[in-house]
């Protein structure tokens, strides 16, 4: 239920009130001056209310409070039209905002089923007319003004660009691709996962590889350089260290090879 027909009970009878208030003002002010008019007639007696200023004699101050009250009251008659006028205002205001809450009901109605590609005359008077006719048979519309039904029949066919755009099935296929992309991003993010993971896992295998061939190089060196020191106290050479030899050995005797001059 909106919110407009939950105030509308108490906006009554803010209404009443104020309405109320009013009659009983003005039959005050009509009282306290036809019992005036009707005390100086010698009709009613006036009011008696003795007063008295310290030890003096009291006065009788009745006729002159009954006076006054008189025209406090009509003065205060005199505030009732512009009363009236802000009511007026008030209750036009609320009319108006309930007639355009009714049209924004009707126009989301008809435009919803406008973005259903329900509507299908292109004319501006028979797109209106169809309009117009889904509108008041429709059950939670049709006991509204017709002008309202009207409005929002207009305010429709001058959507109908906008519900074009927007229309269901668009939607739901837009909706559907970007589905279908978030799926693709989803499994781009997976697949990068992955291949992160694989890519660490490949880096720490290669480092452990490369450690251990490190150590193994260096515990051959580290065999070499005993064997360097212990066979040579055995008269042994190792096979290696002997071919190193020869081919220094033959590389001191061979002719080194002059260039040959240009004649």
């Amino acid at each position: 239920m909106p919110a407009s027909d939950l105030l509308r009970p108490a906006a009554t009878a803010a209404r009443l009130a104020a309405v109320a208030a009013q009659g009983v003002l003005a039959l005050a002010a009509l009282a306290a001056l036809g019992a005036c008019g009707l005390a100086v007639a010698g009709a009613l007696p006036w009011l008696t209310l003795p007063l008295a200023f310290g030890d003096g004699d009291p006065v009788d101050a009745g006729p002159w409070v009954q006076g006054g009250l008189a025209l406090i009251l009509v003065a205060l008659c005199g505030f009732l039209p512009a009363s009236a006028r802000v009511m007026r205002l008030e209750a036009s205001h609320r009319r108006f905002h309930a007639t355009m809450e009714d049209v924004a009901r009707a126009y989301y109605a008809a435009h919803a089923v406008d973005r259903g590609g329900a509507f299908r005359f292109a004319n501006e008077f028979d797109a209106v007319r169809e309009r117009l006719a889904f509108l008041r048979d429709h059950p939670e519309l049709g006991a509204l003004e017709p002008e309202v039904l009207e409005l929002a029949a207009q305010m429709s066919h001058v959507a109908r660009d906008l519900a074009r755009v927007y229309a269901d099935d668009k939607v739901a296929a837009a909706r559907e691709a970007l589905n279908h992309r978030g799926d693709l991003a989803a499994q781009v993010e997976r697949d990068i996962a992955r291949a992160t993971q694989a890519t660490r896992e490949l880096a720490r295998r290669l480092a452990a590889v490369e450690e251990r061939e490190e150590g193994a190089e260096a515990g051959i060196a580290a065999l070499e350089a005993e064997l360097d020191a212990l066979l040579p106290k055995l008269g042994l050479a190792r096979d290696g260290a002997a071919a190193d030899g020869a081919e220094r050995e033959a590389d001191a005797k061979a002719p080194v090879a002059r260039p040959a001059i240009a004649a």
